[in-house]
């Protein structure tokens, strides 16, 4: 019995020092193109930009763990609001542009195929920064990334993510939802973002 529990220990070391020995990390930068609307509000994308920085740990030669901080500037473009005119005493409709800025804490799952084709996807916390909005129902924000990548042997790399928030960040009453009378979901109101950029991991060795 100590013989069995003596060599499961053992394997079980040299497993561990094996995966440490392949695990290396490296630092890097990132940034692009922000599109982002807020689904339910029958609006057009914003565009603009995101930037950050990340730390890569890779645990094998086709996985990696990624911790990511990025700065990204979301909203919607033409979004209709409702308001009261007290000049002609009648509600009347006005468009803007929602402005919502966030810090972005995410953890990605980076798996690597091939040449360098890599397959991105994991959670963030989206800690709102600014906004523009009157009315609001969340501060912040939880949201799921799925994307796809390529990276040089250089360490630059380009991907395109898709990011889905999940809270209901405003008031739709206030601003116009033409589908709140036609759909379940017509005034749960969430962030949508895409990301096309680039990225740039630094060599610490």
């Amino acid at each position: 019995m100590y013989k069995k529990k003596a060599a499961i220990a053992i394997l079980l070391f040299f497993a561990i020092v094996n995966i440490q020995a392949q695990v290396t990390f490296k630092p890097g930068l990132r940034g692009g193109l922000s599109l982002s609307t807020i689904s339910e509000m029958h609006a057009d994308y914003r565009p603009d930009f995101y930037f950050g920085g990340f730390g890569e740990i890779n645990l094998t030669k086709k996985y990696a763990l990624q911790p990511e901080i990025t700065y990204v500037k979301q909203g919607s473009n033409n979004v209709a609001r409702n308001y009261y005119d007290p000049v002609s005493e009648t509600n009347k409709v006005a468009y803007q542009d929602l402005i919502l800025d966030y810090l972005s804490l995410s953890m990605i799952n980076k798996f690597t195929f091939g040449q360098g084709f890599q397959v991105l996807f994991g959670p963030s916390l989206d800690v709102r920064l600014t906004d523009n909005l009157v009315r609001r129902k969340n501060y912040n924000d939880f949201a799921f990334n799925l994307g796809l990548g390529y990276r040089m042997p250089s360490g630059l790399a380009f991907d395109v993510r898709f990011k889905k928030g999940f809270l209901d960040i405003l008031d739709s009453d206030y601003y116009t939802n033409d589908s709140n009378n036609h759909y379940l979901f017509g005034d749960y109101n969430t962030n949508i973002n895409f990301q096309i950029g680039v990225s740039y991991s630094f060599d610490t060795k």
